[in-house]
Order: C-alpha cells, then sequence, then structure tokens
C-alpha cells in the first residue's frame, strides 16, 4: 500500500466516483465510524451506508480541503457537496428529496496498522446537513 494519505485520498475518490469494488477493497475488513449518524460498521454495511449516501444525493462528492498523515494516522479535511434529490433513508424512516443544495464540512481519520486499515472515523454536523435539505 506504501503511503497511507494517498490510500485515504483513494477512498474519497472511489466513493465520488461510486466505484463499489474500489471502496471495498480499499476499506477491507476495517470499521467504518461514521459519527454524524452515529454508526459503526464492518464489510458490506460500509457500503450499504455509502450507497445510501449516493441514493439519497447522486452528485454528492468530497472534495479534500487538507489532510496530513501522523505516524499510522491520515487526517482529511473533506468539504462534502450535493443535492438531495432521493430519498434518504434513517433509523426514523425516509426524508422525502427536498431538491436542496448541501455542503457540509467533515473530518475523515484513518487508523492503520502496518500497511492495514483498521479502522476510520467520520465527523460531520449531521444538525448542519439536515438544516440545509430543509428536514431540521
Amino acid at each position: 500500500m506504501g503511503d497511507h494519505k494517498s490510500h485515504a485520498s483513494s477512498v474519497v475518490e472511489a466513493f465520488n466516483s461510486s466505484d463499489w469494488d474500489a471502496v471495498s477493497r480499499l476499506l477491507g475488513g476495517s470499521t467504518y465510524n461514521e459519527h454524524g449518524t452515529q454508526r459503526s460498521l464492518k464489510g458490506a454495511d460500509i457500503l450499504d451506508a455509502m450507497k445510501g449516501w449516493k441514493t439519497a444525493m447522486p452528485d454528492v462528492k468530497g472534495s479534500i480541503t487538507g489532510g496530513a498523515e501522523v505516524g499510522n494516522q491520515v487526517f482529511l479535511e473533506v468539504s462534502w457537496h450535493g443535492t438531495h434529490t432521493g430519498p434518504l433513508a434513517t433509523p426514523d424512516g425516509e426524508i422525502p428529496a427536498s431538491g436542496k443544495s448541501q455542503t457540509t464540512p467533515g473530518a475523515w481519520i484513518f487508523d492503520y496498522e502496518g500497511d492495514s486499515l483498521v479502522d476510520s472515523r467520520h465527523y460531520f454536523d449531521m444538525l448542519t446537513f439536515l438544516q440545509q435539505i430543509g428536514a431540521a
């Protein structure tokens, strides 16, 4: 794998292009913690969550606005932008499409052991996101 920062950036790029095979390969057996939704996921559940975001916002893309690699950790600052044109699944039911655009800042931290990704934590402000799409 080599450069961890390059690997972490590739995860965002694979999500942006809906390359689910690449997302699955890049995340491997790691745990994905999505703090904005309070979910901790592994394997196929990670792909289902990411596909859910693409269902709600087919055009959603993450722009990496900053980042650093320190030891076995990578820190990415990501700005997520998309238009809510599809249903957004939540534990309390679906939020219907609003047609509204949103831009939500986030931080995604990746932890590696050797060349293997073992854990990542994605922090974003869910309230700000929901306000922008008119759901809060």
